[in-house]
């Protein structure tokens, strides 16, 4: 929705002269990028979506094979039981428990196996990246205090930041507790590859002053995204792998209708995705 705001924007602004045909085509070409990155993010979510269901699939049939296992192994001891009972009635008998004896083994041995794949199949769908791994241990205070909440969920890392971590009320400078944080942040984020990283800015809806240097949350969100993603370049983060977007109050998490929700709502949010991002040139 952003790219095709922009579009028209450029347009008008062309239109009317006020921005050169230069900076017109570039702004353009930008939008198509950002157009694209978000297309191959579709794409690798799907797969990630895809790799889920699999392991999911995989852990339900070793869950229903190990419950079959369970039984088939209560039946077998319940034979061997009887065997033993019998085994003074000769050498048939006899036969007869050893070969028990050896199933029962050998069924052991399958119903461990199953058990540790169960066991691997579960792990890597609960499984953490390192970049989460990073973050909740060097943002534990932050987390802990609620300023920051982190989640991970079929490959897609969100870190949410309350905007009073991070900005003054009304404006889109950066504070020192929120540099501080986010120093932490770009620490665990400069190493990534084969992702994107998108900072993503969140109002109320309560509206601006039209009279401000914000004639609408619109402009206040992207600023302060825009604001995040200088500090975490200038924190060392590859900026090829960043962008920024503003969504004003279009994308409550919460009904503005008190004023905690309103400030669940003005947020910061750090979404790390898979996909490729080219640098546009």
């Amino acid at each position: 929705m952003r790219n095709r705001l922009l579009a028209p924007l450029c347009a008008l602004a062309l239109a009317a002269g006020c921005v050169p045909q230069g900076k017109y085509d570039a702004a353009m070409q930008r939008a198509q990028t950002l157009d694209e990155q978000l297309a191959e993010e579709k794409g690798a979510r799907a797969a990630a979506d895809g790799k889920v269901r699999e392991l999911e699939e995989q852990v339900k049939g070793l869950e229903e094979k190990v419950s079959g296992l369970e039984k088939d192994k209560e039946a077998l001891a319940t034979r061997l039981n009887t065997a033993e009972a019998r085994l003074t009635a000769g050498a048939a008998e006899r036969r007869a428990l050893e070969q028990t004896n050896a199933e029962l083994a050998a069924l052991n041995e399958e119903l461990a196996r199953s058990k540790r794949k169960l066991t691997e199949a579960k792990e890597a769908l609960e499984k953490k990246s390192s970049e989460y791994e990073s973050l909740a241990k060097s943002l534990g205070k932050e987390i802990s205090e609620g300023k920051i909440e982190l989640s991970e969920l079929r490959g897609r890392m969100t870190v949410n930041l309350k905007d009073k971590i991070l900005f003054a009320s009304g404006s889109s400078r950066v504070g020192k507790e929120g540099v501080e944080a986010l120093g932490k942040i770009a620490e665990a984020l400069k190493g990534v590859q084969g992702k994107i990283i998108r900072v993503e800015g969140h109002t109320d809806d309560v509206p601006t002053d039209p009279k401000g240097p914000f004639p609408s949350n619109w402009e206040l969100s992207l600023a302060r995204s825009m604001a995040v993603v200088r500090a975490l370049q200038d924190a060392g983060v590859d900026p090829t792998v960043l962008s920024a977007a503003g969504y004003g109050p279009y994308q409550p998490i919460a009904p503005n209708d008190s004023a905690e929700n309103r400030s669940l709502n003005r947020r910061i949010e750090i979404v790390l995705a898979p996909g490729a991002v080219t640098s546009g040139r």
